[in-house]
């Protein structure tokens, strides 16, 4: 395992366990992202191995799998699977899968490409088994899975969700359901050599399209990123989520997503709690311009 960040050891046990089950050498391992998923580069063999983190989320290891083989069988640009292994991989109480890895060798991708592989994966016929959307289920389940997390900021997200999920009821979505990514942000395109690619595949599901083009909106008005992302998006996909009369809603339901996403792994990646909140005062304050920072 590299030392340029800091691995909790039961991560590593679980990836050294992992990669000797189905042949492969966990020497020199780079830990790329830790939120959901301990996500990881075999330096040698060019795999990404992504562990399950949570309890709760261990039947999204089965939805990427799944998600994969269909935008293979579809041709929609994506990450592929590492072929010859039975997915996801379990041994005891671990639970991973394991993809082909992709050079980031082409251009940076933007809201265009992003856009652009939306429209084609929204276009495709959906399949029957996967889930439907349901993404305040998503969030409680973090909230269960939560450790050390204040009594009163517990309950102030658990009321938060009750107040979101009514209004969400409410909505009228004014683009038909299809297959959505459910995760759709420039962080989760590769740049490839032949191409921009759809990455981080675990909350594919059949939903509203609109949420796939929340994201870069909302990382335009709450994180800092460039305008260009957004308008390049919407200008590609044919529709401008912020014009939408629920955007609103769905940009407090993207915000508290993307701030309890780390209430499961507080107590071994401390080092996020001060984001979190940070994240917290702002949603309480009804504050919604102040700058977020994503979560190290």
């Amino acid at each position: 395992m590299e030392e340029s960040r800091c691995v909790p050891p039961e991560l590593d046990l679980a990836l050294t366990e992992i990669c000797a089950a189905v042949g492969l050498d966990s020497t020199g391992a780079r830990l790329i992202r830790i939120v959901n998923n301990g996500v990881f580069l075999l330096r040698d063999q060019q795999v990404v191995v992504r562990l399950v983190l949570s309890p709760s989320f261990t039947y999204r290891a089965f939805n990427a799998v799944e998600a994969a083989r269909w935008l293979a069988v579809h041709g929609i640009p994506a990450v592929r699977l590492l072929p010859g292994v039975e997915q996801p991989v379990q041994v005891g109480e671990h639970l991973a899968t394991l993809w082909q890895y992709v050079a980031e060798a082409g251009p940076m991708p933007s809201g265009a490409d992003l856009g652009e592989l939306l429209r084609q994966m929204h276009s495709k016929p959906a399949s029957p088994t996967f889930l439907d959307w349901q993404p305040m289920a998503d969030i409680r389940r973090r909230l269960t899975d939560a450790v050390d997390v204040d009594p009163a900021d517990h309950r102030f997200l658990e009321q938060r969700c009750d107040a979101l999920e009514e209004r969400l009821q409410t909505l009228r979505f004014p683009l038909s359901r299809s297959v959505i990514h459910a995760d759709a942000h420039l962080r989760n395109v590769i740049g490839g050599a032949d191409g921009p690619l759809l990455c981080d595949l675990d909350s594919l599901c059949i939903g509203p399209p609109e949420w796939d083009l929340t994201p870069i909106a909302v990382g335009r008005l709450r994180m800092g990123h460039p305008p260009s992302w957004h308008d390049d998006l919407a200008r590609a996909y044919g529709f401008d989520i912020t014009r939408w009369e629920g955007f609103s809603v769905l940009r407090e339901l993207r915000e508290l997503k993307i701030t309890t996403g780390v209430l499961p792994i507080l107590r071994s990646n401390p080092g996020v709690r001060e984001q979190l909140h940070q994240r917290l005062r702002t949603i309480r304050d009804g504050d919604l311009a102040t700058q977020w920072v994503p979560y190290s």
